[in-house]
């Protein structure tokens, strides 16, 4: 039986939802391993729309255990908020079914107040990354600053001055310099204070569950937030996340060692979106980029934001397959396309006359880089629902069928709306 990991191989939002909750009913464990609550999913199941953000897919089905991994920055506050809102749509978490690992950083008050200062002081779009505002990069500073405070660290609260205090000499430093008022020891204090006793009873030696329940031939079910072009080293630097959302987080973010992981699934919609600022070659702000996200429903799960919308980019993902060591793809809102009368590709660009078949590395060449495409016959019948491939018109099997020889991967899973039974397999991951 194979562990699975599940990346997005794009600017992320490509739908892992649904397919990391199919992949979760034949999974026993499933592990998130990084970024924090501005990752957003949205599960249906019969009929019931379920919206995560910090918590893994997996606590929405009985029986199976969901871990938040040392990789992933957490907002104590959030988590509550996110544990009472999924109770009260029928869903019971308790620290049976969900554990956080003990050496997990914490978001507090002070670093979502960071990011809000810092995007607000960013004047154009040069050097505003758009970011969700909830703190998750100035987290991730303090994580590799050696100052941030650990879920461990709520467990004895005669430690916790000297932390908040070595926390705040920093912090306060930056608040001076941006023109805002210093936090006080007190209220950091009495912020960690009041969620100790919620969060506590799930924290945990999440790296030990792990290895038992592979020991035990559990099936493991690693799930990534974001996508492969928003980490902060393969990603379009700086417009990108604040940690490494490819597969090889697995498992650093989780204290299992790489041998742990069987197959890497790679989220892949079939035309291309991004949220936020930062390049983007085949974006089309025109009447297709708007056909695109009004039939996809193009908005953030978390922000609300409107996403910006363009063709497929097979040279982003031929690359992300490589950064991810992707077995195979799972291939979503192919129906979106339906009733196009053509559909383009990228296949290649052209940066200052000379073709290329990579995304470049430098921020400059990046903006200029301009998309070479390839013009496909598009279809009139619908996608939508189709379970089999004779179900799909002759012109969506060749688009699918082509996207696989440009990426140099295969299509594991179509997925063909958003309900989970619709969807065609072609290879269970567990069982690679």
């Amino acid at each position: 039986m194979a562990n699975v990991v599940v990346v997005g191989s794009q600017w992320g939002d490509e739908g892992k939802g649904k397919i990391v909750d199919w992949l979760s009913e034949r999974a026993d464990v499933v592990a998130r391993f990084q970024g924090g609550h501005n990752a957003g999913h949205t599960l249906v199941i019969d009929g019931v729309s379920y919206k995560l953000s910090l918590l893994p897919s997996g606590v929405v089905r009985e029986g199976k255990l969901s871990v938040i991994g040392n990789g992933v920055v957490f907002d104590p506050h959030a988590f509550v908020a996110e544990i009472a809102r999924l109770g009260a749509q029928g869903v019971t978490i308790s620290p049976a079914n969900l554990k956080i690992a003990e050496n997990t950083s914490l978001i507090l008050s002070l670093h979502r107040e960071l990011d809000g200062f810092r995007e607000d002081a960013a004047s154009n779009s040069d050097t505003k990354i758009g970011t969700t505002r909830r703190g998750i990069g100035p987290a991730y500073e303090d994580k590799v600053g050696r100052r941030s405070i650990r879920a461990l660290d709520l467990a004895n609260m005669e430690s916790l001055p000297a932390k908040v205090d070595r926390l705040l000499t920093h912090h306060n430093a930056l608040r001076r310099g941006l023109g805002h008022p210093e936090v006080s020891h007190e209220a950091i204090m009495e912020e960690l204070s009041s969620v100790a006793d919620k969060v506590l009873p799930y924290v945990d030696r999440v790296w030990k569950i792990l290895d038992d329940a592979r020991r035990a031939g559990q099936r493991i079910l690693f799930e990534g937030a974001q996508g492969t072009l928003l980490d902060i080293d393969h990603g379009t630097y700086p417009f990108v996340t604040s940690s490494n959302t490819v597969a090889g987080q697995a498992a650093t973010g989780t204290g299992l060692g790489p041998a742990a992981v069987g197959y890497v699934l790679g989220i892949t919609k079939a035309y291309t979106t991004r949220v936020g600022e930062g390049p983007f070659p085949t974006e089309q702000d025109n009447e297709i980029g708007e056909f695109l996200g009004t039939k996809g429903h193009e908005f953030g799960t978390v922000t609300g934001r409107k996403r910006r919308c363009g063709w497929f980019d097979a040279v982003l993902v031929r690359q992300a397959v490589v950064t991810n060591g992707m077995n195979g793809i799972a291939l979503t809102k192919l129906d979106v396309l339906d009733g196009l009368d053509e559909i383009k590709v990228c296949t290649g660009y052209r940066l200052d006359g000379k073709v290329i078949d990579y995304l470049p590395a430098s921020q400059g060449a990046q903006t200029r880089i301009e998309p070479i495409y390839e013009t496909l016959e598009g279809w009139k019948e619908t996608t939508r629902g189709a379970r089999r491939w004779n179900d799909l018109p002759a012109q969506a099997v060749k688009y699918v069928r082509h996207i696989e020889e440009l990426i140099g991967a295969p299509v594991a899973i179509l997925s063909t709306s958003p309900e989970r039974e619709d969807a065609i397999l072609v290879t269970d991951p567990f069982q690679d």
